[in-house]
C-alpha cells in the first residue's frame, strides 16, 4: 500500500541581481540544487535529465527518502527554467519552472512547483502522512528560494 501526496507550489520575488546572474545560477541545475537543503545526491543522467536523491526524514523506525529524476530545458530568450518529470524514476514526479524578468531596477522571479510524492505506508495512515509530507516539502523549498534570495544579494 502507498499514499501520494499531491504538493502545489508558487513563489514571485523581486531580487537585486541582474536577470544575467539570475538565469546563469538557475539555469546551471547542479549550482542552482547546491542552494537547495538536505539534498543527498544529484546525479547527471545526461541530455538535460538529473536525478535528485533527498535526505532521508523521520525516525529510524519510520523514514521518508525522496528520489525522482526531471528533464530541464533553459529558454534565455523568453527567461525560462523547466522542468518535467522523468516516469519511473524514484518515488516523486516533480515538473515546474522558473521565470526570469529583468525590471531594470530589479530581476522578477517566480517559481511554480508541483510534486506526487508517493510514501509506502498504509492509506490508514494517508491523515499524518498528507500534513507531514507536504509541510517538510514546503520548508525545503521555503529555504532553497532564501538562499537563493541570499546568493543574489537579497529582496529588492
Amino acid at each position: 500500500m502507498a499514499v501520494t501526496v499531491h504538493i502545489d507550489l508558487g513563489y514571485e520575488f523581486d531580487v537585486k541581481a541582474k536577470a544575467d546572474e539570475v538565469f546563469a545560477v538557475l539555469s546551471d541545475v547542479p549550482l542552482s540544487v547546491s542552494h537547495f537543503p538536505k539534498v543527498e545526491k544529484l546525479t547527471d543522467l545526461g541530455d538535460g535529465v538529473y536525478q535528485w536523491e533527498m535526505q532521508k526524514v523521520g525516525t529510524a523506525q519510520v523514514n521518508i527518502q525522496t528520489i525522482y529524476a526531471c528533464k530541464y530545458v533553459s529558454d534565455k530568450a523568453k527567461g525560462t527554467v523547466k522542468w518535467t518529470p522523468v516516469k519511473g524514476v524514484g518515488n516523486a514526479l516533480v515538473s515546474g519552472h522558473w521565470k526570469i524578468k529583468d525590471k531594470k531596477t530589479a530581476t522578477g522571479v517566480a517559481l511554480k512547483i508541483e510534486a506526487d510524492v508517493t510514501v509506502g505506508l498504509p492509506a490508514l495512515m494517508r491523515m499524518i502522512v498528507e500534513p507531514v509530507v507536504a509541510s517538510e516539502f514546503e520548508k525545503l523549498v521555503d529555504a532553497y528560494v532564501d538562499n537563493l534570495i541570499r546568493r543574489f544579494g537579497g529582496e529588492a
